[in-house]
């Protein structure tokens, strides 16, 4: 597994995330939620010793395993099951940071549940997540996702251990004398595309997204901004924009497969209508990707628009885990859809004016589920700006800034 210098290294860099993930400081005696799966316990360990010398208040908790999860929805009425602690929302207000680490043991657990309780549990919590992203909008919380790696995930990934401990440790830079250094380094490069992106979006009628198999049409919307490689996520190299759903026209075709609840799902072909995808197919597991995407009425419609340059990142194998697949570089980079909610935060305007109403009003999408859908494919990313001239903004993996 990861040495103990990787493990200091790989805290720092968490810390580093959870710091650039808040737009206000910080301050002496703050309370940051702590929560790991069991096999991450070593990297909890090394953080939490961090956030004492830091001076905050960890608040730990080891996230429920794959037994006790399966056992719930096997046992559990549909009341238990979407049963929500009156602490729970109390917890969620009172804490002014988040550091989760996800170390599966099992990603198939949930493979026979019914996916119908898998959407009600989702949304029965969406409220949750709900009061972190207004208080994250209003720089009162910050948080970040990591994964630690375990022997499931690289047997998924059908890799050995060690090569894929190799994929995470130069994603995430832990090869580096100084990983944090690295990080603010890419932070200031991403900046300097990001503004250029945005530059272009202000006069952009919509997007083509055009590949072997892809052929879409993206519409950025009113007052959107690109966002990421912002530390909410170890790694991220992504940048995206949340765009106005009722302009999505066209067939998007996910070449790189995902594990989603349970489920290992390839070859997904979504063909979207009037902003709605009407028409969906996969390779594998279509029946359950046709449920999630029933989940609610957001979750057939697009949220996220994302573009990874091959340049930033480093990962070049299926990991079997979302947070490092939507993150693949390989040799073409990648672009990603994600079907369901929307970020906020890629508003360009004032975030304390985005009411639910106003958000409504711009086509920023509303769904309990969230979920990353990803093209390898080599593509061209054209502009079509409002003055009837065309810009390339991405090909052969890159962004032409």
């Amino acid at each position: 597994m990861l040495t103990d210098e990787q493990i200091e290294k790989y805290a720092d860099v968490m810390i580093w995330g959870l710091k650039k993930a808040r737009s206000k400081k910080f301050k002496k005696g703050d309370i940051i939620a702590l929560r790991y799966d069991g096999s991450g316990e070593k990297l909890a360990e090394a953080i939490h010793r961090k956030l004492l010398k830091w001076g905050m208040n960890p608040l730990v908790k080891r996230l429920i395993n794959e037994t006790m999860e399966k056992d719930s929805y096997d046992l559990s009425t549909i009341k238990q099951l979407t049963f929500i602690g009156p602490w729970e929302e109390k917890y969620f207000e009172s804490i002014n940071g988040n550091i989760v680490i996800l170390a599966p043991d099992d990603l198939t657990h949930l493979k026979d549940v019914d996916p119908s309780k898998l959407g009600k549990v989702a949304t029965s919590r969406k409220f949750l997540r709900n009061i972190c992203e207004k208080n994250d909008r209003e720089g009162l919380f910050g948080w970040t996702l990591c994964m630690y790696p375990t022997k499931e995930l690289a047997k998924k990934a059908k890799m050995s251990l060690k090569k894929y401990i190799d994929q995470v440790i130069k994603a995430c830079y832990l090869d580096k004398e100084d990983p944090v250094a690295e990080w603010e380094n890419l932070f200031k490069e991403a900046n300097k595309i990001k503004k250029f992106l945005n530059r272009i979006t202000k006069n952009t009628e919509y997007f083509r997204v055009a590949s072997a198999n892809t052929n879409l049409i993206i519409t950025p919307g009113e007052n959107r901004k690109w966002i990421g490689v912002s530390g909410h996520n170890i790694p991220s190299f992504e940048l995206f924009i949340s765009p106005d759903w009722r302009g999505t026209e066209g067939i998007y075709h996910a070449n790189i497969p995902t594990f989603k609840s349970g489920n290992y799902v390839e070859g997904v072909t979504l063909t979207f209508n009037k902003g709605r995808a009407v028409k969906i197919e996969a390779k594998k597991g279509e029946k359950f990707t046709k449920s999630q995407l029933k989940m609610d009425e957001g979750a057939c419609q697009i949220g996220e628009f994302s573009l990874t340059d091959v340049r930033f990142s480093p990962i070049d194998a299926f990991m079997a885990d979302i947070l490092y697949d939507e993150n693949f570089g390989g040799e073409y980079g990648n672009c990603h859809i994600a079907v369901g909610d929307s970020y906020s935060d890629t508003y360009a305007g004032d975030q304390s004016t985005l009411t639910e109403r106003k958000k409504k009003e711009l086509g920023f999408n509303d769904s309990s589920l969230h979920w990353d859908l990803i093209n390898g494919e080599n593509k061209v990313v054209t502009a079509h700006l409002k003055n009837g001239k065309t810009k390339v903004i991405y090909e052969n993996g890159q962004f032409t800034a």
